[in-house]
């Protein structure tokens, strides 16, 4: 009598009592598929592999550079896998309790130095009325830190220029009042003023960016927007949202506290808005390096000693 393959029977149940899509089957064949393998290297049936054993197989996952995403993910495979054999009858305890996998780190949001975003400014052609639109957007993108989704959104009764605040309604439908500084208010000033009076005249979409068709501004089109500015100005490649990044970077670099910053970002958790904190110090760490005239260990030319 032929031997089970319990893996193949276990992905067939994924596929048809759990109806998982086509993408997650094959993730969980080739996860498995490295448990297999790491079973067969033991001389085991993938059954008769123990918690010590698992150790050792998520040490070598990460040993051949799996991602830490990656392991955890393929761990969590073999949880599926052996609770089902547990529920099927083929164990009687689980392997897979209290398996510790790799940390997952948060990448660091990347952003613009403030002579970078000067270059973004500065890239519009505002003698045309799509680039002076397109300057008022990404003059209103880092001076706010609006999402995009936020900024689209906008609509002409949100803006208060007289008084240097924009209404804006963030996740959730949260609504939030975020103060505008002298430049984007005057740039929307400069695109608002044939803006209004045009509007005025043809009633159209009370949205406060329009494209050219005279309908509001998609996220999209403010993606495509970001990024052709970008390459003409010979930056990284950037989304709108690096411009949210740099506006709260910039604010804590120059002495910001982090509730405020909270606040002005729509953040309902600190802690979402504490990782601009570790850019901030790591940036400071590097500038002490650089510039401090004994920051480095080649000032050290003799090791202090007692009397």
């Amino acid at each position: 009598m032929s031997q089970r393959n319990l893996v193949r029977e276990f992905l067939s149940y994924l596929q048809v009592e759990k109806g998982l899509a086509r993408n997650s089957l094959e993730s969980y064949g080739r996860d498995l598929a490295r448990l297999e393998a790491w079973a067969e290297s033991l001389g085991l049936r993938v059954q008769d592999l123990t918690r010590k054993d698992l150790r050792g197989w998520i040490a070598a996952l990460s040993r051949d550079g799996l991602a830490p995403a990656s392991v955890t993910r393929a761990v969590s495979a073999a949880r599926g896998l052996f609770r089902f054999l547990m529920l099927d009858g083929h164990l009687t305890a689980y392997p897979t309790d209290d398996l510790d996998t790799p940390q997952r780190l948060a990448p660091l949001p990347h952003f613009l130095t403030e002579e970078q975003m000067e270059q973004l400014l500065n890239a519009p052609d505002t003698q045309t009325e799509e680039g002076l639109r397109d300057r008022a957007v990404i003059e209103l993108l880092y001076a706010t830190g609006l999402r995009v989704s936020e900024l689209v959104s906008l609509k002409l009764a949100d803006v208060d220029l007289d008084a240097g605040l924009i209404i804006c309604y963030g996740k959730g439908s949260k609504q939030r009042r975020v103060p505008i500084g002298k430049s984007a208010s005057r740039w929307l000033q400069h695109y608002l003023g044939p803006r209004t009076r045009r509007d005025r005249e043809k009633e159209r979409a009370p949205q406060l960016f329009l494209n050219s068709l005279g309908k509001p501004l998609s996220r999209h089109n403010v993606w495509a927007t970001i990024k052709r500015y970008a390459r003409q100005a010979q930056l990284p490649d950037i989304s709108p949202h690096t411009l949210r990044h740099s506006f709260a970077t910039h604010l804590l670099q120059r002495g910001a506290d982090s509730r405020s910053v909270q606040a002005l970002l729509g953040h309902s958790d600190i802690s979402t808005t504490q990782i601009y904190t570790h850019i901030t110090n790591n940036q400071m760490r590097a500038t002490y390096d650089r510039h401090h005239p004994r920051a480095r260990l080649g000032h050290l030319v003799a090791e202090p000693h007692d009397d």
